[in-house]
Order: C-alpha cells, then sequence, then structure tokens
C-alpha cells in the first residue's frame, strides 16, 4: 500500500503540465472498438484508468501497442469479442462505455455494473433507455449488463437529466445505427466534444457536440485517424487551486483556457490573480482571499469534480462559505478527513459550511475517492506540519505523476511504500 507523505507550507512556483483528459481518454479508448482500421492516439495520460481500460482491449483480442509514453497504436479490427472482462470492468466507472461501443460494432455487449469512486448510486438506466430507443434489449443479471439487438435505427432520445455517461454511450451506440439519432438535454463536457471529434475524425457524422441537441447520422465504415486527447481540465483546475492555496506564481501549461472559464471565474472572485495566454494560465495571489458561495451543475456550470478541490481553499480563507453540491449524492466523504486537519466544515445533505479558519494542520488521512485525495493533497500542501494521505490508489486513476509534478514546483510531497494491498474503504 502506498502513501504520499507531504511537508506542508512550501509556496509552489514554476511551470507545471498538464496531461490529457482522463474523462475523455476513457471513452476514446473503447470506442476505438467501432474503427474499421487501426487508430493512433496521442496524449493519452499514464494514470490507472487508461491502463485498465487498454487492458480490456487486450484481453478483448485487440492489438495495443505502447509507441512513447503517451501513444497507443491500437488495432481492434480483429475483435470478435463482446463481452469485457469482469473483475477489470468492475475497476473502474468508466468501463460501462464498452457497452455503448460494443453495442455500436456487434450489436451486442457485456459488462459489469461500474465501479470506481464512491460517490453514490450509478444508476445506468439512462444509458438503456437510450439503447432501447435505438432498438437494443436489455437485461441484469448478477450484476453483469447484456444488451443486443438484430438492428440499430437511429431514433430521438430525450434525457430528463443531464447525464455525461449516458451521453456518451448513446453518441458510441448511434454512430453506426441506420438513419438519424437526435439527442435532447445532452451534456455538453468538453470531454463529449473531444469524443465527437475523434469520431468525426474517422468519418462518422456528428452534428452539435458541446450543445444540449446532437445530431447523429449513421455511418457503415470508420476509418483509422491519428488523435490527440485534449488536455484535462480538471487536472488543471487542480494544480490553479493548489498554487492559490499556498501563496504561489504557478504556470499551468497544455490547457484550453476556454474550459477553465467557470474555474477561473470563481477563483477570481475569491481573490486569485489568473492571467491567460494561448495554451497556458498563470495563477498567482498578492492578498488576502475572501469566503464565497459554490453550486456544482453541469458544464457550463463549475463542475463537480473540482467541488472537493476548492472546499478545501475554502477552509484557508476566514468567514463562513457554503457549498451546494447538485450532482452527486455523496460527495461529501471527505470532509471528515479535513477535520481531521483542522477544519471547520458542518453537512446537511447536498449542503456544506464552511467556517473558513485561516489555516490547517498535517492530520493521517485516507482518499476515499478521486477527487477527495486531490482535495487532501492540496491541504497537506498548504497545512502547517506532515500529511500522510492513504489509499493513494484512488488518485493515481486520474493523476499523471502527481507527486512528481508538484516536486516539480517546490512540494514536499513524496511518495512512499508500505507492505499491504489497497483495500477500497469509505472514508
Amino acid at each position: 500500500m502506498d502513501k504520499f507523505v507531504i511537508k506542508g507550507g512550501n509556496r509552489l512556483t514554476g511551470d507545471i503540465f498538464v496531461s490529457g483528459a482522463k474523462n475523455a481518454a476513457v471513452a476514446i479508448i473503447p470506442a476505438v472498438i467501432l474503427s474499421d482500421e487501426p487508430c493512433v492516439l496521442e496524449n493519452v495520460p499514464k494514470i490507472s484508468d487508461v491502463s485498465i481500460g487498454m487492458k480490456i482491449l487486450a484481453e478483448m483480442g485487440a492489438s495495443v501497442e505502447l509507441i512513447d509514453s503517451t501513444t497507443f497504436r491500437i488495432d481492434a479490427t480483429h475483435l470478435n469479442n463482446s463481452a469485457v472482462p469482469y473483475e477489470m470492468a468492475r475497476k473502474m466507472r468508466a468501463s460501462y462505455y464498452f457497452l455503448g461501443a460494443c453495442l455500436g460494432k456487434f450489436r451486442k455487449a457485456m459488462v459489469s455494473m461500474p465501479g470506481g469512486c464512491p460517490l453514490g448510486d450509478r444508476p445506468i438506466d439512462m444509458h438503456l433507455k437510450a439503447f432501447e430507443v435505438l432498438g437494443a434489449t436489455h437485461s441484469i443479471d448478477n450484476g453483469i449488463v447484456n444488451v443486443e439487438s438484430d438492428h440499430l435505427y437511429g431514433g430521438h432520445i430525450y434525457f430528463e437529466k443531464v447525464s455525461v455517461g449516458a451521453t456518451m454511450n448513446a453518441i458510441l451506440a448511434a454512430v453506426k445505427a441506420d438513419g438519424l439519432t437526435i439527442i435532447e438535454n445532452a451534456a455538453r463536457e468538453p470531454h463529449i466534444v473531444d469524443l465527437a471529434n475523434f469520431l468525426n475524425s474517422m468519418g462518422a457524422d456528428i452534428m452539435g457536440a458541446g450543445t444540449d441537441v446532437i445530431k447523429i447520422r449513421g455511418v457503415g465504415y470508420l476509418r483509422g485517424t491519428t488523435y490527440s486527447i485534449v488536455p484535462d481540465q480538471i487536472e488543471a483546475g487542480t494544480y490553479m487551486i493548489a498554487a492559490a492555496a499556498t501563496g504561489g506564481d504557478v504556470m499551468v501549461r497544455n490547457v484550453i483556457p476556454k474550459h477553465l472559464e467557470s474555474i477561473t471565474a470563481k477563483l477570481r472572485k475569491i481573490g486569485v490573480n489568473i492571467e491567460e495566454f494561448d495554451d497556458s494560465v498563470r495563477v498567482w495571489t498578492d492578498k488576502p482571499l475572501v469566503k464565497t458561495n459554490v453550486k456544482t451543475s453541469p458544464h457550463p456550470g463549475f463542475p463537480t469534480d473540482m467541488q472537493p478541490q476548492i472546499a478545501t481553499l475554502l477552509t484557508l480563507v476566514h468567514g463562513p462559505s457554503i457549498i451546494t453540491e447538485n450532482i452527486w449524492d455523496s460527495r461529501f466523504a471527505y470532509v471528515e478527513e479535513l477535520r481531521r486537519m483542522g477544519a471547520n466544515i458542518s453537512v446537511d445533505g447536498k449542503v456544506a459550511v464552511i467556517e473558513g479558519l485561516g489555516s490547517l494542520k498535517g492530520a493521517p488521512v485516507k482518499a476515499c475517492d478521486l477527487r477527495a485525495g486531490a482535495a487532501l493533497i492540496i491541504a497537506g500542501l498548504a497545512a502547517e506540519g506532515v500529511t500522510e494521505i492513504e489509499d493513494i490508489y484512488h488518485i493515481e486513476r486520474g493523476y499523471e505523476d502527481m507527486d512528481k509534478k508538484l516536486r516539480g514546483i517546490g512540494a514536499d510531497i513524496e511518495k512512499r511504500y508500505f507492505p499491504g494491498e489497497p483495500v477500497a474503504k469509505s472514508c
């Protein structure tokens, strides 16, 4: 079992580089199944969720070749297996994208219910309803989801609630269906646009990605492509907050500033200075930060994946701030860990009230999910004393070499190995 050990108090300064987007990569990797020729993926993040996705492809019969540290050549043209290995699929939430990809390619798929971070129930009913509109039937037996269809036809899909996962799965299933598919109340996140751009680069006909209405005209053949995955705006936002929390001055590079607009706007409201360039943002502080309120919402609103990180920052300012979580039911599990570090936070359902005290103290804590783990790293960097973070396998699901990148801008953080196997557990 590995831990991060952080000695807090160092001011972060310098340049830090953002990797490819986790949330795009975990959908684009299954999407390669739809291609009728080999594909090359560039700017692929070196994270455990990507490693699992590649292993799933290989186990299903695809050829997966590592060209360099962030580039893969994948040939899924001879793949004829529509069943995803159970033990691998249950380790990652995004395994459900193999449902849409395999259904689109083989007209059938078999995948276990998703795993990943314990953020509350992960119903896939909207995914399955989208598949039904396209002509598929489904069943769930002993935790295994089966979908199949004799023929997929375009249809009109309306989501009663905005869902990133369901939107992406609907795109994957519809891209080779006969006729026109219209998705209304679609999610608009940058990684949805990236998935659509990837598929369009192979010859798909997808219009409207990034808006709430997406139109897909099915095609019979998808050619190979070389495609670079978009930068990760959540990783970028995490480093922006780390700079602010330590009173630092950091240039966050390899980003798309437009994707960071909701994060940038909120940080500026708190009093953080941000200067935008073509593919980077400079983040620094030169005055005391101030309290604010945050409400998460689907893109272009403030992202739920940044909620724990900004909550940590708000513990370091003086006065009360309120965070309202509108996406997940159980995203405040990290609060107890911040309390161990001296934070004053009370939670009532989906609302957290933070009485900012201006400081935190190092303590032994554990990461209970990916973004909670990132928040605890920020807390440790800003805290007085030493912070030890357990269960860092959660963090490594979505952040590439986070400790090495932070050391490069002045953090005193090291990864230590302790005997024992990681055990999934809640905070």
